[in-house]
């Protein structure tokens, strides 16, 4: 089966099976190996890619499915790193291991489109269905709420001081 779409702004026709993951057609016939396959089932986060600007589990999603879409991974959120998220990754110290690194911030981008001031609760609800292996959630929280500044102009509902949380991202700000 022939499906087309646009993947990060650029006209992409796949020749594969009506039932082809996604995933598998970004990585292997578009050569952009952001996505990450980690669970295969939808339940990690590791392969959310942006279809018409929703957060969506690419290694459960047939190809089918998003004929005519607009496609959006971690590539084409900036082609240089400068999309507010990244900035706040690198600021952050995020990434350690990094496998999970380009889910988080796509479902992260996901969340700020929608809520350009998530409070701790509203970033825990959206995030939840993207798992760190190496735990560094206090810092995810923390670079979405810097990044929810840059682009927005608006902080977050602060968390209280006592909070790790609070303390990273003051630290983040100050570094």
């Amino acid at each position: 089966m022939t499906t087309s779409f646009t993947l990060n702004g650029q006209a992409l026709t796949a020749d594969v099976p009506a039932d082809t993951p996604l995933l598998w057609v970004i990585r292997e016939h578009a050569n952009l190996t952001g996505t990450k396959f980690g669970c295969g089932i939808g339940l990690c986060g590791a392969c959310t890619v942006h279809v018409e600007g929703r957060a969506t589990r690419s290694c459960i999603t047939p190809v089918s499915l998003v004929e005519g879409a607009a496609i959006t991974t971690i590539e084409g959120l900036s082609a240089d790193n400068s999309h507010p998220l990244q900035k706040a990754w690198v600021a952050c110290q995020v990434p350690q291991c990094g496998y999970c690194q380009s889910g988080q911030i796509m479902q992260a981008a996901a969340l700020l489109k929608d809520m350009p001031q998530p409070s701790d609760a509203d970033i825990s609800g959206a995030m939840s269905g993207n798992l760190c292996r190496c735990m560094a959630y206090a810092r995810i929280r923390s670079a979405i709420k810097i990044a929810a500044v840059e682009m927005h102009g608006v902080a977050p509902p602060a968390a209280t001081a006592s909070t790790p949380t609070a303390a990273a991202a003051q630290g983040a700000r100050h570094a």
